[in-house]
């Protein structure tokens, strides 16, 4: 089928990559990643529908079946993020800042790397950014001292969480679609990650100089 003069599946490539060029330059742009990917969501299904060589009935099931995968993933995180909000609601991770006693700067930095490092294998990289991030609104009250720890626990739960099934959107599709095994995954992708996490973490480890103000009670 020929879509405005191309061939329909490189038609849908054009519209993905005009999307994900959107999804990039959101700042720039000032739309919405969420709406950009939606709205290119709709528009590629719609030119699968209309233009795609099997026929409706089929194209219905595959689309429910991407539905019911993706709605898997969205049901996953939005339980694992509902857990660590009530338990942060009850003081659950007080436990956590309680041992935190250094104000050193070098220090806390490896702290919260390592931390995030290995939580987000146990929870999602996602939900662990924002639990780590609140921990740290806690811990170091200046937003300028809070920027670097802020971006290494960004970096380290992105580096745990792509060792572990559940740790990942990505590894957490391959997992339920039964394209990776976790004991495969773990064996493979520990070590990788762990250096994806301690390079950063050098880099920033020499621009960290000094102690933190004690955060007020």
């Amino acid at each position: 089928m020929i879509v405005w003069g191309l061939d329909y599946l490189a038609f849908l490539v054009v519209v993905f990559v005009l999307g994900y060029f959107a999804i990039v330059f959101e700042y720039y742009l000032k739309v919405n990643k969420t709406a950009v990917a939606l709205f290119v969501a709709v528009i590629l299904w719609g030119i699968y529908f209309v233009y795609g060589p099997d026929a409706l009935k089929h194209d219905l099931q595959e689309l429910s079946s991407h539905l019911a995968d993706i709605s898997q993933i969205i049901f996953f995180l939005m339980a694992a993020m509902t857990l660590v909000e009530i338990i942060d609601s009850h003081k659950g991770f007080k436990i956590v800042t309680d041992l935190i006693q250094t104000s050193s700067k070098r220090k806390m930095l490896w702290f919260v790397a390592f931390t995030s490092f290995f939580l987000s294998a146990v929870l999602d990289n996602l939900t662990t950014t924002i639990l780590m991030v609140s921990l740290l609104r806690k811990l170091i009250p200046d937003k300028e001292d809070r920027f670097l720890p802020a971006c290494m626990v960004i970096i380290a739960a992105n580096s745990g969480g792509a060792w572990t099934p559940i740790g990942d959107v990505t590894t957490t599709m391959l997992w339920i679609s039964d394209r990776v095994t976790s004991l495969a995954i773990m064996k493979t992708l520990f070590l990788p990650s762990l250096v994806s996490m301690i390079v950063p973490l050098l880099i920033f480890n020499y621009g960290m100089k000094g102690k933190y103000k004690k955060p007020k009670v």
